[in-house]
């Protein structure tokens, strides 16, 4: 194999190694395996091209077109020119199959499924990495800078990734670009022929300078892992659902600022709530006696683009001990402290602390950030809740009918915030909220109809299988075919309070548990829920529960139907269970909050508990084998090279008799570097047959063993002595006799490190560091040629 093709095989590797860095990031590892021919072919064109040869540009250009016929081919058969040759349609196609990997990026969470569009974005990605890394390693024969796509592939992937494997990913991504760094210094010193004379040289005699560009490139090879490892910390968050592993990203800072931004932690209106497995997330102790308001908070949703609700991004700052009075909240409103001691399962993290809302002081251990306007808190650089007990006093707010239906108007900055709706939300959704709420007095009235209209006088049902589509008009097929879940209520009736001028958001956390008998309150996986949030000046955010049979409807809510406010009993829930709350789907249409709160049954690592059922399948298992092969390579390296160099030296020779000669002085190089790696330092002053003595009488070796050793120089002096050296047989048995009398008379450490670590392996810094030399030497006399031709010329 010529050097440039090894050097095209470790660009690939490279590439396949940095690209292992994105399994974390998606549910399933079977788009990697598809990676591989795509690559290989992609690769064998640059060579072939190379080869032939065609021009660096033409080279780029053969391999890029191969690589969109490729795409086409993979993602677009069904819009290409005999199922290969691109078209307008087919870019079309994959333009509008990037915008849906897009959306699919913000709207799931991590692990995301691996959807058409995400799957076009990790091939189409690696793809092109793995061209940039061939035209700057192979075809422009520059490999160092090739490291800058590989590194911006980790980068993205350390970034996103909250895993507990980031180090083997980053040893894959490191060890592939060291590997490609040393084929091209190979193949440049192959440039200038095989430099003998590095193996003569013992370990105490360097010569001057040999050893300097082992050092440089020990020193080239940290700064890159440095820089590699540090390069993700100092990148800005990405945020939002896939681009946000953690649900947050705290900005960089002293504890004291920063900025959070969450986007999109729910899925969309299509995703239905439905689960067998309810284990236990939370557990509480608190000092009231009436739980049915207590839910517990995580996040707040502010911001609405017509298809679902996302966080806005916002300033957060060190956990102060008292935390501010609420918004909006006067001094006339009625309020008490309770006291609630949380401690969350080994098997919940999640970046957002659960509380009780308004909280106003947090005792809680480890690095969080408290967000002011939405009152939450959330973990700093990686910081979960798993395992955490944490102490909350919050206020439990009582505010009357008549104070909220007297409530001013709010700050017009607030309600120009909290009010905005997008013009593509469906004109539908108003009008229904204006014909809803027609005769009211008061946004309150008009909060309460509808609250009522979608628990009680709707004819709406709690359906857990229900799919009313993707985009704007999500909300007007939900409207319309009235069957949804919490989501879906929570959702339509924050939008369609905005379009009537009430300040609007969404909270998702869990809905009240259920009481056990020690006197804790259990919070399952079944509790998570969503529901909206409606401001009224001198109250504040208020919470309402427009979804039947789910969490508690709040006390100061009136009815204007006569009799109950209750949901009617006659419409059973479809789907449901008896739950007190929403539900968590292990499919794909569980909620994307839910899910990035520990709170669907999935097998997913980033919804489910970590510990029991992460998604680990058969293909990950062997993904993760693939991957440690690498890793173990490395300090396995010496071992390996030494077997295959004794292969190679106790292999079978020619028959010649130039051939048998070479053959003997390769054996005898073995067995002075087998005594090596047991403790006999070679002296290269002595001749073989006072070396073969040396051998015997420092390694104690048996008359048996000792005849071999001498055999073997004996051989060796006819070579390098005899005017016709008789060939030598047998040569290599003797050598291997030998060694396994070396190994019985060490100690098992020794015999241990001579396998491991054996002490010849230094002859490749040694082969590596004369090479460098020659090749200096070779530059420095060119140079004088190279002026006295420019002179002459001059």
């Amino acid at each position: 194999m010529s050097g440039r093709a090894r050097l095209a095989l470790c660009a690939a590797a490279a590439t396949l190694m940095a690209s292992c860095s994105l399994l974390p990031l998606v549910a399933e590892p079977t788009w990697l395996l598809q990676l591989v021919p795509l690559l290989a072919v992609q690769t064998g064109v640059g060579a072939a091209a190379r080869r032939v040869p065609l021009g660096r540009s033409l080279t780029v250009a053969a391999q890029a077109l191969v690589t969109l016929m490729l795409l086409t081919l993979v993602f677009a058969r069904q819009h290409a020119i005999a199922g290969l040759v691109p078209g307008p349609d087919t870019f079309r196609y994959l333009a509008e199959l990037l915008q849906q990997g897009g959306d699919d990026v913000n709207r799931y969470a991590i692990p995301a499924p691996v959807t058409d569009g995400i799957k076009l974005m990790l091939i189409g990605g690696a793809l092109l990495i793995g061209l940039l890394v061939d035209v700057l390693a192979v075809t422009f024969r520059s490999a160092a800078p090739a490291g800058l796509p590989l590194l911006a592939l980790y980068s993205v992937a350390a970034g996103l990734s909250d895993g507990g494997a980031e180090w083997l990913w980053f040893l894959l991504a490191a060890a592939g670009y060291l590997m490609l760094l040393l084929a091209e210094g190979r193949e440049r010193l192959a440039q200038w022929g095989r430099v003998f004379g590095g193996a003569a040289r013992g370990p105490g005699h360097p010569e001057p300078g040999a050893l300097a560009p082992v050092r440089t490139g020990r020193r080239i090879g940290a700064v890159a892992l440095g820089v590699a490892l540090m390069v993700p910390l100092a990148l800005p968050a990405m945020h939002g659902g896939l681009l946000d592993a953690a649900g947050a990203g705290v900005g960089a800072g002293n504890g004291h600022g920063g900025t959070i931004s969450a986007v999109n932690p729910l899925v969309s209106l299509r995703d239905n709530l439905n689960t067998n497995d309810d284990r236990q997330v939370l557990s509480l102790r608190t000092t009231t006696t009436d739980i049915s308001d207590l839910y517990l908070r995580i996040v707040s949703l502010d911001e609405f683009d017509g298809t679902t609700w996302t966080p806005a991004q916002r300033h957060v700052v060190g956990v102060p001990d008292r935390l501010p009075t609420p918004m909006g909240l006067g001094a006339d409103v009625g309020r008490g402290e309770v006291r609630t001691t949380v401690t969350a399962a080994d098997t919940y993290a999640q970046n957002w602390l659960p509380m009780p809302y308004p909280p106003s002081a947090v005792r809680v251990s480890g690095r969080w950030r408290y967000e002011p306007v939405g009152m939450t808190l959330v973990g700093d650089h990686g910081q979960t809740t798993r395992g955490e007990t944490y102490q909350v006093t919050s206020l439990s707010v009582r505010p009357t009918a008549d104070q909220l239906a007297a409530a001013p108007q709010p700050p017009a900055s607030l309600r120009s915030e909290y009010t905005k709706v997008p013009s593509s939300l469906p004109q539908v959704v108003a009008e229904t909220a204006k014909e809803i709420t027609a005769g009211a007095n008061s946004h309150y009235d008009e909060a309460v109809k509808l609250q009522d209209y979608f628990a009680v006088t709707g004819g709406f049902q709690y359906d857990t299988s229900v799919k009313v589509g993707r985009g704007p008009e999500a909300i007007a097929n939900f409207l319309k075919q009235k069957e949804g879940f919490c989501v879906h209520f929570s959702f339509a009736m924050a939008a369609m309070a905005r379009t009537l001028g009430i300040p609007a958001r969404v909270a998702v956390g869990f809905a009240p548990g259920t009481p056990q008998a020690d006197g804790t309150i259990s919070v399952n996986q079944k509790d998570a829920h969503a529901w909206p949030e409606l401001y009224f000046e001198g109250v504040g955010w208020t919470r309402f529960e427009p979804t039947p049979t789910r969490g508690t409807t709040p006390s100061y809510t009136q009815s204007d139907t006569p009799g109950t406010s209750l949901p009617d009993e006659a419409l059973p829930s479809r789907g449901a269970s008896s739950a007190p709350s929403a539900a968590a789907s292990p499919s794909e249409s569980c909620a994307g909050e839910l899910r990035r709160l520990q709170a669907c049954g999935s097998p997913s690592a980033a919804a489910a508990p970590h510990h029991d059922d992460d998604g680990t399948g058969p293909w990950w298992w062997l993904l993760i084998g693939l991957g440690a092969l690498p890793v173990l390579a490395v300090p396995l390296s010496p071992l390996l090279w030494r077997a295959r160099v004794r292969a190679l030296r106790l292999g079978g020779h020619a028959r010649t008799a130039q051939g048998a000669a070479v053959h003997t002085l390769a054996v005898w190089q073995e067995l002075t570097d087998s005594a090596w790696d047991h403790g006999i330092t070679p002296d290269e002053s002595l001749t073989p047959r006072k070396a073969a003595a040396r051998i015997v009488r420092l390694g104690r070796l048996d008359p048996a063993a000792g005849a071999a050793v001498h055999r073997v120089a004996d051989a060796v002096e006819q070579v390098l002595y005899a005017p016709r050296p008789s060939p030598a047989t047998g040569a290599a048995q003797d050598v291997r006799r030998v060694v396994e009398g070396l190994r019985g008379t060490v100690s098992a450490g020794a015999r241990l490190r001579a396998l491991l670590l054996p002490r010849s392996s230094v002859r490749v810094l040694w082969t590596v560091s004369a090479r460098w030399s020659a090749l200096r030497a070779r530059v420095t006399a060119a140079r004088p040629t190279l002026r006295r031709t420019s002179g002459q010329r001059g």
